[in-house]
């Protein structure tokens, strides 16, 4: 595996990581998240991370296999551009549907290099 898609793979958990971790300290609850901006922004600020991450990794390996890829940085997009669009719902199911899903792809990717 090419050494700067290793990179941005690990940038990829790193992330997830932080995301996790913010429900230490917060319940993962849909409220707590919706009333919390400070845990919105920070969240949203590393789904930017990795939404960053997998534009570069097919940019350079367009036929580098992230489920979603595509969806991944027009999410990215979305957060940067149209942020004022952004639904507190749609992050909210990305957190606990895709982001663990994401995780573990990247997991299987970095085991198999």
């Amino acid at each position: 595996m090419d050494e700067q898609i290793q990179k941005w793979l690990y940038d990829i958990l790193f992330s997830i990581g932080e995301i996790d971790k913010y429900f230490d300290q917060f319940e993962k609850k849909f409220e707590e998240y919706k009333q919390n901006t400070v845990l919105k922004r920070a969240i949203e600020r590393n789904l930017e991370i990795i939404g960053e991450a997998v534009n570069k990794i097919i940019k350079i390996d367009p036929e580098f296999r992230i489920e979603n890829a595509k969806k991944i940085v027009g999410l990215r997009n979305q957060i940067i551009h149209a942020y004022d669009n952004i639904s507190d719902e749609n992050i909210w199911a990305i957190i606990l549907k895709y982001v663990p899903k994401l995780k573990e792809e990247i997991n299987r990717l970095l085991k198999t290099e």
